[in-house]
């Protein structure tokens, strides 16, 4: 085989992904990650688009429903807490804004990882911090101090990605701003209690609260009882350097929601106690190719479509059944990467495409306008339209990925 040994940067969702597929198409794979043990918890992604037939076909979909949150739909609620629009997640098939399937980012990467068995090292509180390519095969070197070769490396490292920066160039050229930053975090079963935000299972909704002024804050439910705190507001006004310091962050946090109301001020004061408390920016990273090479990107780290969109995981899950198939197929020549960019291409670029309005539909400027967004929301829900505006979410992805025969893996083990 041409291409056996893969270095895979990332051991998130889409780096133990690709890993599972090649693994079973005879590649040996290496894993490294930055945290120093898997991370647990986070916020929560879902299944949509084509990944749940991928996760079907890797036998993991009763596994992933069975540690799925339950989410009973989306409600919008006024600064009484009143409920305004209430829409179930059945409402558009599993295809709104919560779908059928939801659970946290790592849980999901947790059912991956396990799934890639021992046929996977996995370097835990390591980075790649050089990558020097020639016609052979890659030299890779690590914050351990340690270096070795492989034939071909996967960058599926985030869109802050390292194999991206040290492979095609800095993060700048890639990355292309939303206009909002968002952050989130988890408040646990005591603290809830505690503050005021515990709930029921008649509370099993991701609720948002909109203010005029570009500003949405909301909740979603926690598999043990928890509760995950979300805020998403406009960047003007905000320092990109923000995003380096933490102490910052809050304090901008602090200031923007001030003063609005719903569950805000209690939510504000326990993001101090939270210890998975994250922060970015709103981005979508556009390359001309995600290939350099024997150099790959897979995932947010070559087209990170913003959780605005909702398709990260989808396009994450997808992307790594077709690159591992495309390269088991050429035997594991870099052709296969040439290949992989060639099947993905237009069904990443239609899936970055945001509805109309981007980022301000989330995140409306006015009190008229969070009003009229309530209407027409009200409105997509009535009797007459919801049939309608349910085929149209059906048939937004039409893209079913190719079927890559089984046959592959003993294909490539014989080689």
């Amino acid at each position: 085989m041409a291409g056996r040994t893969i270095l895979i940067s990332g051991g998130g969702i889409a780096g133990p992904a690709v890993a599972y597929w090649l693994q079973r198409y005879g590649f040996d794979c290496t894993i490294v990650e930055r945290s120093a043990a898997p991370r647990a918890g986070g916020h929560a992604v879902d299944l949509r688009g084509a990944s749940p037939w991928v996760v079907e076909r890797m036998g993991l979909l009763d596994a992933v429903r069975a540690r799925s949150l339950h989410e009973r739909g989306l409600r919008m609620v006024d600064a009484r807490g009143t409920k305004k629009v209430e829409m179930p997640a059945e409402a558009f098939g599993g295809r709104g804004v919560v779908a059928d399937i939801e659970i946290l980012r790592g849980d999901l990467a947790g059912i991956l990882a396990d799934a890639t068995g021992d046929d996977v090292e996995y370097r835990y509180d390591q980075r790649v911090v050089g990558l020097e390519q020639d016609g052979d095969g890659v030299h890779a070197r690590f914050s351990s101090g340690d270096e070795q070769r492989f034939d071909l490396v996967i960058g599926a490292d985030g869109s802050h990605s390292t194999v991206r920066r040290l492979s095609f160039g800095p993060e700048s050229r890639f990355s292309h701003p939303l206009g909002a930053y968002n952050a989130h975090f988890s408040i646990s079963p005591e603290l809830a209690a505690a503050s005021g935000l515990d709930r029921d299972s008649s509370d099993d909704w991701f609720t948002i609260h909109n203010a005029p002024g570009r500003r949405m804050v909301g909740t979603r439910p926690d598999r043990d009882g928890g509760v995950k705190a979300m805020f998403i507001f406009g960047a003007e006004g905000v320092d990109a350097g923000v995003l380096r310091d933490p102490v910052e962050q809050r304090r901008v946090l602090r200031e923007r929601f001030a003063g609005m109301g719903w569950k805000t001020p209690a939510l504000l004061a326990a993001m101090d106690m939270a210890d998975d408390f994250y922060f970015d920016s709103y981005a979508q990273v556009k390359m001309p190719s995600w290939v350099n090479g024997r150099v790959a990107l897979l995932g947010d780290a070559g087209y990170s479509p913003s959780p605005a969109s909702g398709q990260g995981t989808n396009l994450a899950i997808v992307g790594a059944y077709v690159l591992a198939g495309e390269l088991a197929l050429t035997q594991g020549d870099p052709a296969g990467l040439t290949e992989y960019e060639g099947a993905m291409r237009d069904y990443v670029e239609r899936n970055q495409k945001l509805m109309p309005g981007g980022v301000d539909i989330m995140i409306p400027r006015s009190a008229a306008a969070i009003r009229m967004g309530h209407v027409l929301n009200r409105v997509m829900l009535s009797k007459p339209l919801r049939p309608l505006v349910a085929r149209a979410f059906a048939a937004e992805d039409p893209f079913t990925p190719r079927e890559y025969p089984d046959q592959l893996a003993d294909a490539a083990s014989s080689n």
